[in-house]
């Protein structure tokens, strides 16, 4: 499984992204993020699913992207181009897929702007070649292990919100996945984009990096829990019976 996340708010764009692959019974580190850019064309490329499928149509995508990106003045050109080689890979591959009872599954999630693009954009495509844009209402998009953070982004992130506060609640819901799931882990890898700069900036963080941050949480957690307002608990405790301890539990009293 896969932990990649996306998020647009109105300073730009901030990508995370889990490292690990499950094969079989074997755990392997490979990238899930790439980034095309030059001049004023940015852009990142981050992939849940079947491994071989996601990197037979990135590879497509890169060749495809090499002989017409000057053509791409707009981010929603180059994802309809990345979801022809989606499809193109289904054309290819999903039969022997099925007979093999292996799932045809690719989820991408495509971020950054283009010459002609008004503002930062992020795309979410599906294993059809079909895609949605992410909006202003909900700013943020999961691909792989969606649960353990999404209640965190839904509570705090907004599209107003800093790019330096994405960036705090995404780790977050990585560390939340990571804490639940065993099939997502460091190392992190983390994009930021900000609007109209065309310069992406990317970074890897290994565990040990953010092990205090994750260890500050996780006591911050325990204490909130801890003085949690409890007249409503007092109220069912005090319901209950009082328990009534038996002889042999009373000191000093004999054995039967």
């Amino acid at each position: 499984m896969t932990f990649c996340l996306g998020m647009k708010v109105a300073d730009g764009l901030v990508g995370i992204a889990d490292t690990r692959v499950t094969t079989g019974a074997e755990c392997i580190t490979a990238r899930k993020v790439s980034i095309h850019q030059h001049g004023r064309h940015s852009m990142f490329l981050m992939t849940s699913g079947l491994r071989s499928v996601r990197d037979k149509a990135v590879t497509y995508f890169d060749e495809a992207i090499g002989e017409s990106d000057q053509t791409f003045d707009k981010l929603f050109k180059a994802v309809n181009v990345f979801a022809a080689q989606i499809r193109r890979v289904a054309d290819e591959d999903k039969q022997a897929l099925d007979k093999a009872g292996l799932m045809f599954d690719l989820h991408a999630l495509v971020g950054g702007q283009l010459e002609n693009d008004h503002e930062h954009k992020l795309y979410l495509i599906y294993p059809q070649g079909n895609w949605v844009e992410v909006s202003e209402g909900t700013p943020y998009c999961i691909i792989g292990e969606t649960g353990y953070g999404k209640p965190l982004l839904d509570r705090v992130l907004r599209y107003n919100s800093s790019m330096d506060l994405a960036l705090k609640v995404g780790f977050l819901a990585f560390d939340a996945t990571r804490t639940s799931s065993t099939s997502v882990e460091y190392p992190l890898d983390v994009v930021l984009y900000r609007h109209d700069t065309f310069d992406i900036a990317e970074h890897r963080f290994q565990k040990e990096d953010l092990v205090e941050i994750s260890s500050w949480w996780q006591s911050r957690i325990c204490e909130s829990v801890e003085k949690l307002p409890s007249k409503w608990v007092d109220r069912l405790l005090d319901a209950l019976p009082l328990r009534t301890r038996s002889s042999s539990e009373i000191p000093g009293t004999p054995a039967p």
